[in-house]
């Protein structure tokens, strides 16, 4: 194999690393809310990297730290687990994009670098071992919760975002923690992990998953002014809501419910969006 071949290699591992699905759409997130936000296309297009960079740094630094439980639990579908990268570069270039987001997040005022920096440092926090205690849903509710305001801190009359959006992003939060851990809750028990959602129990997770996408959804209707749009949304939320809740009492968890879940909570986003 070429020297080209190998570095294209190295970089498509190191991509596959960075948990692409949830870099892609926090990334599409911010975007939606900047121009929602009336944020002017330069600003929004610092903003909009600063996310997809700091989004990189977190999914690397992800698995780079888990990579020797990773290893343990066979988790080959994983680059880093199965040796298409070492854990030292894949952290390397994490701490590296943490820099870029950081310098792209300066232009833009230091309420947003503020957040940004908080947000990063409560996502590392959690890779690093907040995830293996009883507060591994901390760092989502503190970033998600903060995440609304990066649009708002950005435009040119930086203010945090409406308390009722700075609610639903943290219900966003906790509702991707609770869902998205209990999908690998058997190969976390078998590392040591036991974080909120293994204290919990798959149920219980996903339920309260569940109960806290409608509470984010009836914050944001409330509190954005209840309008014909903002029932459609809502009620599509309690729908899903409902019939996760069904799921989950007659069988145990499983793709379906994680994908009801998930979708619930695009809507939620969608919503946030839109108001």
């Amino acid at each position: 194999m070429t020297d080209a071949a190998n570095q294209t290699s190295a970089i498509r591992a190191l991509w596959a690393s960075t948990h692409p699905g949830p870099t892609l759409v926090v990334t599409a997130l911010s975007l939606a809310l900047g121009i929602a936000a009336g944020v002017e296309p330069g600003r929004l297009a610092l903003l909009v990297v600063a996310v997809f960079a700091g989004q990189v740094s977190v999914g690397l630094s992800n698995d780079a730290i888990d990579a020797a439980r990773d290893t343990a639990v066979g988790r080959t579908d994983k680059p880093i687990a199965g040796g298409a990268v070492t854990p030292e570069r894949a952290l390397a270039v994490a701490v590296a994009s943490v820099v870029v987001a950081l310098v792209l997040s300066t232009p833009l005022g230091p309420g947003l670098l503020a957040a940004h920096a908080i947000a990063l440092a409560s996502a590392w926090a959690y890779n690093a071992g907040l995830k293996s205690t009883p507060f591994s849903i901390a760092p989502f509710l503190l970033s998600f919760g903060l995440f609304p305001s990066f649009a708002t801190l950005s435009t040119g009359m930086p203010l945090l975002a409406a308390p009722w959006a700075t609610l639903a992003g943290a219900a966003l939060g906790a509702a991707v923690h609770l869902t998205n851990v209990v999908r690998d809750l058997d190969d976390d028990r078998r590392t040591g992990v036991r974080g909120l959602p293994h204290r919990l129990g798959a149920r219980a997770s996903v339920l309260t998953a569940a109960a806290g996408i409608v509470v984010g959804a009836l914050a944001v209707l409330l509190g954005s002014g209840v309008t014909a749009g903002g029932v459609v949304f809502f009620t599509a939320v309690v729908a899903l809501a409902v019939v996760t809740a069904v799921l989950v009492g007659v069988r145990p968890p499983g793709r379906a419910v994680f994908r009801l879940t998930m979708l619930a909570a695009l809507l939620l986003a969608a919503q946030l969006v839109v108001a």
